[in-house]
């Protein structure tokens, strides 16, 4: 195969860009990868001599292989029922990844990408590509078989659904970790006082056990002050920064029980999600937020 030209520089300038929509698209780091390297091969054995935007080309070529994705997610799904959260980003507090901070530019919050992963595959296409990627719907339209005018309203029903949830956080992360250490004193403390000033009356809590076990959604401050209470055993919180948010990893018994993020807004947690899947936290790399403290960590089974 003789690569076309300019397509290897291309994809470096827009790797990131890329692998960032793929994330937010498919909601998984290992699809994401999938999908890069898709349309790596794809890009690579196409004519690109008349392409003029190489970046919007290389999106529609991605957009195309995501949408192929999902589409066939829905007709051969493996995915448990109930709460299925997308993976997420877990980075230690006080440092910066370059292709991380690329998935995580425009705000990708885990709260951010389940309400994106609501959205029909048409619907996530025309508003990833239009609201984050700057795509025009005239690029759009062919992606997704759509006229112009239907690809805007279709972005246009997506940009409702995602302003409607309180999905994005307070901007001082400092004060979130504030925030999110008094929720981690108090529930080790048993102090409902102060659980209940840091909890928002509408908070949800979203917990994602795996096919195995039960996973659920929790909705409001007394349901959700059941759930607020550290597992038993010994067990370790480890402050992270999960997809840009304030976050932690847990530990139990020296095991790695779970990763959950937090959305803070005005000063009080809305959102918590928890992600204990054995299956995934094991794919997950958290040797920068560990440290070699934890060489030998084992996994939950449940």
């Amino acid at each position: 195969m003789t690569q076309a030209p300019g397509v290897t520089e291309w994809f470096d300038t827009h790797q990131g860009q890329l692998r960032g929509l793929a994330y937010r698209m498919l909601g998984s780091l290992s699809d994401a990868e999938d999908a890069l390297q898709d349309t790596w091969l794809r890009a690579s054995a196409a004519d690109t001599r008349s392409i003029e935007k190489p970046g919007a080309w290389l999106k529609t070529v991605l957009a195309r292989v995501c949408l192929n994705m999902v589409r066939s997610r829905g007709s051969h799904r493996e995915e448990p029922l109930g709460t299925h959260l997308p993976d997420p980003i877990v980075t230690a507090i006080g440092t910066g990844d370059p292709e991380e901070e690329a998935l995580l530019a425009e705000s990708v919050g885990l709260a951010l990408l389940v309400v994106i992963q609501t959205l029909s595959p048409a619907e996530r296409l025309a508003f990833l590509l239009h609201d984050v990627f700057d795509l025009t719907f005239d690029e759009i339209a062919p992606i997704i078989d759509r006229s112009p005018a239907a690809a805007r309203q279709l972005a246009s029903r997506a940009r409702r659904r995602v302003q409607a949830a309180p999905a994005v956080p307070d901007a001082d992360l400092v004060e979130q970790r504030r925030v999110v250490d008094a929720f981690f004193a108090a529930a080790r403390g048993g102090d409902l006082e102060t659980l209940v000033a840091v909890l928002d009356p509408d908070v949800v809590l979203r917990g994602d056990l795996g096919p195995s076990t039960a996973s659920r959604v929790v909705r409001g401050l007394s349901e959700t002050l059941r759930y607020a209470r550290p597992p038993s055993g010994a067990v370790v919180v480890v402050p992270a920064v999960v997809n840009g948010t304030a976050g932690a990893v847990i530990l139990r018994n020296q095991r790695l029980f779970s990763v959950m993020a937090f959305t803070v807004r005005s000063g009080r947690i809305v959102e918590i999600d928890a992600l204990g899947d054995p299956e995934r936290l094991r794919r997950l790399d958290l040797g920068a937020v560990l440290g070699p403290s934890h060489p030998e960590l084992e996994f939950e089974d449940g």
